[in-house]
């Protein structure tokens, strides 16, 4: 499956639970995740989508990292069965 099926899929379901998944750029700060998701009652998250068993470039696990210690949520989607544990993960508030 290709990584804009699975973003896709990401958009579909967030949209389901009343939230938006806002696709993100930031021109001069190259390696944020793809998608910020926002859910009801604040939860937000970044996600990183990725075709099944790839794995994130050095400079986006480094922006991840600073995503996670400025206490930002950082999840990495690479299969659509990860979609339902990561909003539940987003909306509980768990990372």
């Amino acid at each position: 499956m290709r990584e804009k099926i699975i973003e896709q899929q990401l958009v579909r379901a967030v949209k389901r639970v009343g939230g938006l998944a806002i696709k993100f750029t930031s021109s001069g700060f190259a390696g944020m995740p793809d998608r910020l998701v926002m859910l009801p009652k604040g939860h937000v998250a970044f996600v990183e989508v990725k075709a099944p068993g790839m794995v994130p470039r050095p400079l986006q696990i480094k922006r991840h990292e600073l995503l996670r210690r400025l206490g930002c949520k950082v999840f990495v989607l690479d299969h659509v069965e990860q979609i339902p544990e990561i909003l539940a993960a987003i909306g509980d508030g768990a990372t």
